[in-house]
């Protein structure tokens, strides 16, 4: 079991109903789980606290974040280099083991969209492209739910970064597979075996389609109606909120993945 968590469990830190006492069910079921999400202003401690908080218990090794799995990328292909971070948000115990250098970056990172991405520094990583220097996105998720509405994220000043930088930006997060298919390696599954459940239909949803696993739509958060009716292909599931995933497993015999 693979749940997004912001639109999915909760919205602005406030428990979507029926969902901690969905999440503590399928729990107890035996089923294996992971938190898989775009947060880029939190650590995996804070979120998981968060949401203890609202009542649905969870460890911080369970939570697999965008910047937990952007340090890892960028460690692996870039060994030792100086990292520019640009993010709203103070992330810095994610992404341990990254030389961070605001001043004399080797590779730039872009995390999560807010008052950071200014006309100047976007204007200087389209610089620091045009030079060379390598940009990394922690995701490319276009959007993310508030409690006041929708708020533009990340993932909408990539295409215009990447024409005016003339080269491309590799994505770690959501929708880009890797991710999914690390969440389910750290639950020692296939991604056959797991059911990614998300508030939005591209980006969660038919990403993780396309990356193997199980697709659970649920009508809370980012959802649209319009944006599913648009769509030219179906998620594999589409329910209320994630208070209807018991049901949903019932129905097909309690099985997501083997305990």
């Amino acid at each position: 079991m693979l749940y997004d968590i912001d639109g999915v469990l909760v919205t602005s830190w406030q428990e979507i109903e029926g969902a901690a006492a969905a999440v503590r069910r399928i729990r107890e079921s035996g089923l294996r789980r992971a938190f898989l999400t775009n947060t880029t202003s939190r650590t995996c401690d804070e979120i998981a606290k968060r949401l203890c908080d609202t009542g649905i218990d969870v460890e911080p090794a369970e939570i697999v974040t965008a910047a937990r799995l952007t340090a890892e990328f960028v460690r692996g292909r870039y060994p030792g280099a100086a990292v520019w971070v640009l993010n709203h948000g103070d992330i810095e115990a994610d992404l341990a083991g990254l030389t961070l250098d605001d001043d004399h970056p080797d590779v730039v990172v872009i995390g999560g969209a807010g008052p950071e991405f200014s006309h100047a520094a976007l204007s200087r990583v389209v610089e620091l492209m045009l030079d060379g220097v390598p940009v990394v996105a922690m995701h490319s998720g276009l959007t993310w739910a508030t409690a006041d509405g929708l708020r533009v994220d990340a993932g909408a000043y990539l295409p215009g970064l990447e024409a005016a930088g003339n080269a491309r930006i590799e994505v770690v997060g959501k929708p880009a597979a890797p991710g999914f298919r690390t969440a389910a390696a750290l639950m020692r599954l296939d991604p056959a075996e797991v059911l990614m459940i998300g508030d939005d239909l591209y980006s969660d949803v038919l990403a993780a389609q396309d990356a193997g696993l199980t697709g659970v739509l649920v009508r809370t958060g980012k959802f649209r109606s319009g944006v599913l009716a648009s769509a030219d292909r179906p998620p594999d599931h589409v329910i209320d909120s994630v208070a209807a995933l018991p049901e949903l497993l019932a129905r097909q015999g309690g099985r997501a993945n083997p305990p």
